[in-house]
């Protein structure tokens, strides 16, 4: 089982504000429910590590778990921790995991107890002292200004990979006033992986002599150890930064050297130097980069919070000036994104600590040898002290709001707290503020921040283009608009070439051909679509030439951003078919006229900023339920019992429904599959709309069964009002909207789901594309065996219209939808312009089913009347 697990946003379960507990005194926590012979609890634990540790609260405030042979106890409650860092730091030093580094690095400060820790706080504390932070800010600055200096326009940024650099460099000039060779800083960096995970293992260890044995694992952390060390040496001992800010001034190792250790009376060692040299180079670059580019993911998903960022650095901060301490105490909403940055993204997902003699934590005995273990990330998601924990939202720290609180510990509390607290708070302002000057970062599609756990909580994947701040978009613009929007135009990026014109089609209601209206076309000319098809033209009541938005809805986000390379949509088509075939869906036989369909060009119209594994589980999804959907084209589409019969199970997966058993269809083994990658790492706010979409779309298939089988059909007891309620669900709409949450990285949210208007939004969202599904499938269902849902066919019995009166209808009834949808995310944008990008999903998601029905040959009709 991997130790390095990716996992999405902590969703702590809900519970309610911790009153008295029922507990007697020195009551032994409970044991957590789950733990399997031999391994306990560490499955669920390297499985899903902040998802399980952020389970525990439920359970109490002190919960044991099992590792193994070992028995660990979890501290889930905030006022517990803070008891433990605080008033039982004497009698609870730090664990195993950092007992790690200790016979690794030596006794530091982040590794040193007692007396010893006190002495070596004393003599480093004057590095970072308040007459010192003048320095170390125009420092910061410098370099920043240096690596900002040597992007360019037009460059895609590795976000972490360039913070972890950037923090790298500020620590060593600013504590060490050296530089290091490009060289060592990338040695540097390609080990701090092994160290982590050479810690994490060993620490899990159930004897320390298996750290001696030469495990791959064992030997990667020894190689990692040494190279560190060879870094930290050449920051130490070869100086060769001589000019700028601060140069000349007492370094921390010129301070260390001139220092006497009080136990012995004798000058600290170099191996002491060392010590605490790599303590400041681990503790100060890792977290710090984590954290700068959380922040930078963080404001590309919020471009309101960025502005407010740049409009108080302009006032408080000008261009030019070198940051004081002073100014940055008037930075007071910046101070509130970072704050909410390091609540939201706490770099510490566990740290533990060893009770040397028995202590009490509240109601809770423990006994003298338990080691304890806490996790920030899940005390800063804590919904009962932070509500809704897993929102961005910095106002919850301003007039003081969070300033003191005890369940706000990102730097520890007591006598460990970290020293450099004041250093890593003014680091992120400086860097944050000399980037954002200078560059806009644009989104690059597909590549957002994706949580990675080690023993501290990692941002992977970020990767930016950037844009010259001269080109910054106007205020208010939404962070898909803003960002992806502007990729292709950012300099350096490529322009999308033109498309050629695609070949003229058989239209599904004339049998005439007309040419193919791309829908960024369809858009720009609104309803009536530009003139000229490529064959004898239809009336316009029978051929809906454009049901794309009305010239009154946006335009700039209805085809892709950037040009999406064609051959991705290639690869995808082919990844799919053959993901198709070994899933059994289908038999190579079938692909042709299966492939014929196209979905992966329905999905590239309706999510045109995803690529790789995203795009490849849209097509899977989309292609399993059209399989699907073919089968009730037959016998199960009649006859209701058949209909449960293959609706039943998969609805039962929804539930928890385990099976698995070598008896089960193609289809349903194949859901399972798409379930799993669906939900992976979502949060349970998501998979509850998942659940409840689903549920109601895969129950259509029975109802329309019933209502064949009974008789009351659309027009024969079954009004087009309760026609278009069932099928508003039937056509996966529901779905395909929850999964735009999925591929953008995060929920919507809380209170744009909640918003009445957006219900309103999604129902018009879900009955346009059902309608425009209905008018290019037409021909197909009217050939139906038993009556179809179709609309256009429903208005032909209800009213006794003629075929082009009710296609004019549907027609009209769809720009209404589409002008009344753009109407409610006017609405919507006004009350939550952090959600634009969910609106605007929407809109792309009518306009990508427009796209694809018109060119798909799922519906196209050949002469002869028979279906390719």
């Amino acid at each position: 089982m991997s130790l390095l697990t990716e996992t999405r946003k902590l969703i702590v379960p809900p519970r309610t504000a911790p009153g008295p507990s029922p507990l007697a005194r020195s009551a032994v926590p409970p044991l957590a429910p789950g733990a399997l012979p031999g391994l306990g609890h560490a499955g669920a634990l390297l499985r899903d590590p902040l998802g399980f540790l952020g389970s525990l609260s439920r359970h109490g405030g002190v919960v044991r778990i099992r590792l193994g042979p070992r028995t660990v106890c979890v501290v889930t409650d905030a006022r517990l921790v803070h008891t433990l860092l605080v008033a039982l730091a004497h009698d609870c030093p730090r664990g195993a995991v950092q007992d790690t580094l200790k016979t690794a690095f030596g006794d530091g400060l982040l590794m040193s107890e007692g007396q010893a820790h006190r002495d070596r706080r004393r003599i480093i504390q004057p590095a970072f002292g308040a007459d010192r932070m003048g320095e170390y800010l125009a420092v910061m600055q410098q370099v920043t200004e240096e690596r900002a200096g040597r992007w360019r326009p037009g460059q895609v940024l590795d976000v972490a990979k360039e913070m972890n650099h950037l923090a790298l460099e500020i620590v060593t000039r600013s504590l060490f006033d050296a530089r290091l060779s490009e060289d060592a800083t990338v040695a540097f960096h390609r080990a701090l992986p092994d160290l982590v995970k050479g810690q994490i293992v060993q620490s899990l260890y159930p004897n320390p002599a298996l750290a001696r044995l030469p495990l791959p694992v064992n030997r990667r952390f020894d190689d990692a150890v040494r190279v560190l060390n060879r870094v930290v040496d050449q920051a130490v001992r070869g100086r060769t930064a001589t000019t700028g800010p601060g140069a000349g001034r007492r370094t921390l190792p010129a301070l260390l050297r001139a220092a006497t250790d009080p136990a012995t009376g004798c000058p600290l060692t170099e191996a002491d130097v060392r010590s605490e040299a790599i303590t400041m180079f681990g503790a100060g670059t890792e977290t710090v980069s984590t954290t700068l580019t959380w922040l930078l993911d963080e404001l590309l998903r919020h471009p309101e919070v960025e502005a407010r960022i740049l409009a108080e650095l302009d006032e408080h901060l000008p261009a030019g000036t070198v940051p004081t301490p002073e100014a940055l105490a008037r930075l007071a909403y910046t101070r509130s994104v970072t704050q909410e940055v390091v609540r939201l993204h706490a770099p510490n997902a566990f740290l533990m600590r060893t009770a040397q003699v028995p202590v009490e934590l509240g109601p809770y005995r423990v006994p003298a040898g338990t080691e304890l273990l806490y996790s920030l990330t899940a005390l800063h998601r804590d919904p009962v002290r932070y509500p809704e924990p897993l929102s961005f939202r910095p106002e919850r720290w301003q007039d003081g709001g969070g300033s003191g609180r005890p369940s706000f510990l990102p730097f520890g509390a007591g006598k460990h707290k970290c020293i450099g607290e004041a250093f890593a708070w003014a680091e992120l302002t400086v860097a944050a503020a000399a980037i954002l000057r200078r560059w806009r970062p644009v989104a690059v599609p597909g590549s957002r921040a994706r949580e990675v756990v080690w023993t501290t909580v990692q941002a992977h994947g970020l990767r930016v283009r950037l844009a010259p701040r001269g080109a910054r978009s106007p205020r208010g613009r939404t962070a898909t608009a803003s960002r992806e929007g502007d990729a292709a135009s950012s300099p350096g990026a490529t322009a999308p070439s033109s498309p050629s014109e695609p070949p003229p089609v058989r239209c599904p209601f004339t049998g005439a051909t007309r040419a193919i209206i791309p829908v960024a076309v369809a858009v720009a000319s609104g309803p009536a679509g530009p003139a000229g098809p490529a064959g004898p033209a239809a009336p316009a009541s029978a051929v809906p030439t454009s049901v794309a938005p009305t010239s009154a809805a946006p335009t700039n986000r209805t085809a892709p951003a950037g040009p999406r390379p064609p051959r991705d949509l290639r690869r995808t088509a082919d990844r799919h078919a053959d993901w198709a075939v070994r899933r059994g869906l289908l038999t190579p036989s079938e692909l042709p006229r299966y492939r014929a369909y196209a979905l992966q060009e329905l999905i590239g119209h309706a999510y045109p900023r995803v690529r790789g594994a995203e795009l490849d589980l849209l097509v899977d999804v989309l292609g399993w339920f059209t399989i699907l959907d073919d089968r009730f084209d037959g016998s199960p589409g009649r006859h209701p019992a058949e209909a449960h019969a293959v609706v039943d199970p998969l609805i039962a997966v929804l539930d928890g429904g385990r099976g698995g058993s070598p008896s089960e269809s193609h289809l349903l083994l194949a859901w399972r599959e798409l379930w799993a990658r669906q939900t992976a790492s979502m949060s349970p706010e998501w998979r509850a709309r998942a659940v409840r979409e689903w549920r109601s779309c895969l129950a259509t298939f029975p109802a329309e069964a019933d209502h064949r089988a009974r008789g009351t059909v659309p027009a024969l007891g079954l009004d087009l009002t309760d026609t278009m309620k069932l099928r508003r669900h039937g056509s996966c709409l529901y779905p395909f909207m929850n999964i735009l949450e999925r591929v953008h990285g995060a929920d919507a949210p809380a209170a744009l789901h909640a918003e009445p208007a957006l219900h309103r939004l999604r129902a018009n969202t879900a009955d346009a594309a059902t309608l425009i599904n209905d008018l290019y499938s037409l021909k197909r269902e009217e050939r139906q065996a038993g009556p179809a849902f179709n609309t256009v066919l429903t208005l032909e019995r209800t009213h006794g219209w003629t075929r082009g009166r009710a296609v004019h209808a549907v027609r009209a009834r769809v720009e209404r939808l589409q002008q009344e949808s753009e109407e409610l995310r006017r609405e919507l944008l006004r009350r939550h312009p952090a959600g634009r990008w969910y609106l605007d999903g929407t809109r792309e998601l009518v306009a990508g089913v427009q796209a694809w029905t018109s060119t798909s040959n799922r519906y196209l009709v050949p002469d002869g009347g028979r279906r390719r």
